[in-house]
């Protein structure tokens, strides 16, 4: 059985309330344009691992955007576990919206409050106070290797990275700690995004047939890919945690400025498509190349496609040993049947899964649907809650 009361009185429950406010009052949003990022708050986490005794790598993905990476060894033969978080967040958008200071990390109501307090420096605190609070409690089976990234709310250039370097290797499994609201997440949609550049022919709009439209190209792909989108629908039907796959425009200009009677010269379009298990992106991209082809050889246009995000949907079996340590570990912290859920966006886990063959599961303190929204918030309870059930998770995974 897990030893919870002993970990109880190893985590430091007072340092994770106060690391994690500490964590949410860095502005870390992911705007490197605008001289912002992870920096501040990389160096944040760098500084409580040293304070843990723990040797830190820190590499920089690009400039001003680290990584950092632990090791931190049990002593007794076992697995390797990986936690993973990131420490940018999105824009708080209008500070008018929120009604606290979106930075404050201010304790209220039992809540800690602020932009990233559950997506995810909550997660990303607990993972690091469990970890010590394991090691804390004595010798342990095996490998707790933490990392916590760059640019996961962007292109995902941390893990990439990470991966790329070969820090993955060895690991058997990986928790990944984005907000859940207390699911155990063993799927995760995926996430294709395409840039579509339309080349027509500029015309005056009194003489449509001189010039080569593309907004009514874009228009007729637009059209098009519906029709898609219904039979992927039809096709792969509902999933019982991802829901249904779409296909959703999300951008569309022609030309510069309007200009009331000259058909422009060119468009831009953008696609957010978003996938279920059994559902394979090269060939779903094919597909869509195949259609605009189509369109193209109608309308006289040229479409130009780029694909600037492919993240897989990822499906990680319930009987694998990653999502029983951390259903078992759940119950046993709780008292309460794990919940299994799905992602509804995507995560670092995707990559993990795609590029290092590793099996993943996403389970974090933090509701599922408020991170991105303004006033969010993390409940204390449930980022103690969670640091325990990554302690207990990972001394059942590590000693297999």
């Amino acid at each position: 059985m897990p030893s919870t009361n002993r970990d109880i009185q190893a985590l430091d429950t007072e340092g994770l309330i106060d690391f994690t406010r500490r964590l949410v009052r860095v502005k870390s949003v992911n705007r490197p344009e605008e001289g912002l990022g992870e920096a501040e708050a990389a160096q944040l986490v760098r500084e409580q691992a040293e304070a843990f005794g723990w040797d830190v790598l820190v590499e920089e993905v690009q400039p001003g955007r680290p990584n950092v990476i632990i090791d931190v060894v049990g002593g007794l033969p076992g697995k390797t576990l990986l936690f993973e978080g990131h420490t940018d967040v999105v824009t708080e958008g209008d500070p008018g919206d929120w009604s606290f200071d979106p930075f404050s990390g201010d304790l209220a109501d039992g809540k800690i409050l602020g932009r990233g307090a559950a997506d995810m420096k909550g997660g990303v605190a607990a993972m690091m106070f469990a970890t010590k609070a394991l090691q804390d409690s004595g010798p342990f089976h095996g490998t707790v290797k933490l990392a916590i990234l760059c640019d996961e709310e962007e292109l995902m250039i941390g893990v990439h990275d990470f991966v790329t370097k070969g820090h993955a290797d060895g690991v058997d499994g990986a928790i990944v700690c984005e907000p859940e609201a207390g699911e155990v997440c063993n799927v995760q949609k995926g996430a294709l995004r395409l840039r579509v550049d339309v080349f027509g022919q500029m015309a005056h709009g009194a003489m449509p047939h001189q010039g080569k439209n593309p907004i009514t190209a874009s228009a007729l792909l637009i059209a098009v890919l519906a029709s898609l989108e219904k039979e992927l629908q039809q096709t792969h039907g509902k999933h019982e945690h991802l829901g249904l796959p779409y296909i959703t425009p999300t951008h569309f200009t022609a030309g510069s400025l309007p200009q009331l009677n000259v058909i422009p010269s060119q468009g831009l379009l953008t696609l957010d498509i978003r996938t279920i298990p059994g559902i394979d992106h090269p060939a779903l991209i094919t597909r869509i190349r195949d259609l605009a082809d189509d369109v193209a050889d109608e309308t006289g246009v040229e479409f130009e496609f780029s694909v600037l995000v492919d993240r897989p949907p990822t499906e990680t079996s319930v009987d694998d040993p990653i999502v029983n340590a951390v259903v078992s570990a759940h119950e046993a912290v709780t008292g309460k049947p794990a919940i299994y859920g799905g992602v509804p966006g995507t995560t670092d886990g995707t990559i993990l899964w795609r590029d290092a063959g590793l099996p993943v599961v996403v389970y974090g303190p933090g509701g599922k649907w408020i991170a991105h929204q303004h006033d969010e918030y993390v409940e204390v309870d449930d980022l103690i809650a969670h640091a325990m059930v990554y302690v207990e998770a990972a001394r059942t995974f590590l000693a297999g």
